[in-house]
């Protein structure tokens, strides 16, 4: 499947990893007046500009759509700039608790359930503002008071990758990096102006 919207001199591909909130993610992507094209082949992610894996649902359904189409073995050799988000960023990580699947191994952590506890429900869905850990590109204007958008019930630790953290119960990262993979635990295209600067940082790296 391929989805056009607009032009622009570079490429973005965004990976069908089955289950993604696609509509949202294309329309952000056409606010900014950027061309994305939603794929499965390892052809056109090999030559795209730059890469988003987005995500919801399950690791280890989303790692067997990733190992059927071939990408499994060409995501990690990757050289273009990678964005991961909410499931598509775990998925960076060696290993998932959900399903107790290998993921990607880009990142070496593994993603653990998020703790159930009094008011703080599992899944963790709402708005939780970002606590910037490091400075980075895809961080650009972004502050310790402004909020992005939850859904997940798995999570990632705080470790030497993470870019911000966000707390629910725990610390865990919130943004991360390791080389060119960046991951976003949070939805940015649903995270209103904040998710939007975030994609339009991340679209600025070639």
């Amino acid at each position: 499947m391929s989805t056009a919207i607009h032009s622009e001199p570079s490429s973005t591909v965004i990976i069908d990893s089955g289950g993604a909130n696609l509509a949202s993610l294309l329309f952000a992507l056409e606010r900014l007046d950027v061309r994305a094209t939603v794929s499965t082949s390892p052809a056109e992610v090999r030559a795209a500009t730059r890469v988003i894996l987005p995500g919801v649902g399950s690791a280890a359904d989303a790692m067997k759509r990733l190992d059927a189409a071939g990408l499994s073995e060409v995501l990690p050799t990757l050289r273009q700039p990678v964005l991961g988000i909410c499931l598509g960023m775990q998925l960076l990580f060696k290993h998932s608790e959900e399903g107790n699947v290998d993921c990607l191994g880009i990142i070496p952590d593994s993603v653990r359930r998020l703790k159930a506890e009094p008011g703080r429900p599992v899944p963790h869905m709402g708005w939780n503002n970002l606590v910037s850990l490091r400075d980075d590109p895809l961080m650009e204007g972004i502050t310790n008071s402004d909020y992005v958008y939850f859904v997940h019930s798995y999570a990632a630790p705080v470790s030497d990758v993470t870019l911000a953290r966000t707390d629910y119960g725990a610390q865990v990262s919130a943004v991360v990096r390791r080389g060119n993979f960046w991951g976003t635990q949070f939805h940015p295209e649903r995270s209103a102006s904040v998710g939007s600067r975030i994609l339009a940082n991340f679209l600025r790296f070639t």
